[in-house]
């Protein structure tokens, strides 16, 4: 199968990546301050493999931990590691050599602890497991005829239209996400208008009492 590249087709592989943390029982790492365990992962939606073009994941690391650079080359694209704070992670998708695809870099906030709408730390919910995972796409215009036969082959399932306690993911989601930011949207430009009417208040003011002084003035 040549490289040469399948003029106007487009294939968006959905994925899935992000986090899941559990809290230690105290004393399991002796000698440590580490009081979560977590794994890190980067995965299809509805759990599909994508190593049919996926060739290795790099999960970057805090520069605390030895050899912060960890290279996984076989599925499940995960890391499990242990500690004691939340960072951000990087993670580098590198594609199969025939695909003729750049690295993909991906950036997750790593999520150790259950936390309140103000930002504050749940201490109600601290030893039910944390997760914090995020949906993502995969785009690729005109990939070559080896990925595209690669994606023939291993068809995805694409977002279901309903989301489920075990698939959040879903058309019905998204569009509830849309909404949302429609909304947030709106109140912005609501507070803009308000703030605009009153700077321009304010403004009218000043200058009426700059006019009242220079008439004191005289």
């Amino acid at each position: 199968m040549s490289n040469k590249r399948t003029k106007g087709v487009t294939v968006i592989r959905p994925i899935v990546y992000g986090n899941i943390a559990t809290l230690l029982p105290q004393k399991k790492i002796p000698d440590s301050d580490h009081t979560h365990k977590w794994t890190v992962s980067v995965k299809g939606l509805n759990n599909e493999d994508i190593s049919s073009f996926v060739k290795k994941v790099t999960f970057k690391l805090h520069e605390t931990y030895a050899n912060p650079q960890r290279v996984v080359e076989h599925p499940p694209f995960e890391l499990t590691e242990t500690g004691w704070g939340e960072f951000e992670l990087t993670i580098k998708l590198q594609f199969v050599p025939e695909s003729g695809e750049k690295p993909v870099m991906l950036y997750h906030n790593l999520r150790l602890h259950p936390y309140e709408e103000d930002g504050s730390i749940s201490t109600a919910n601290k030893n039910k497991p944390v997760q914090s995972f995020q949906y993502d796409e995969l785009v690729f215009t005109d990939p070559t005829e080896y990925l595209y036969q690669i994606f023939i082959q291993h068809p995805s399932s694409g977002l279901q239209t309903r989301s489920t306690p075990n698939n959040p993911y879903s058309v019905q989601a998204e569009i509830d996400e849309i909404r949302k930011i429609e909304e947030a949207t709106k109140k912005v430009q609501e507070q803009l208008v308000i703030y605009k009417e009153k700077l321009e208040k304010t403004t009218k003011e000043l200058d009426e009492v700059k006019l009242e002084l220079e008439r004191v003035k005289k």
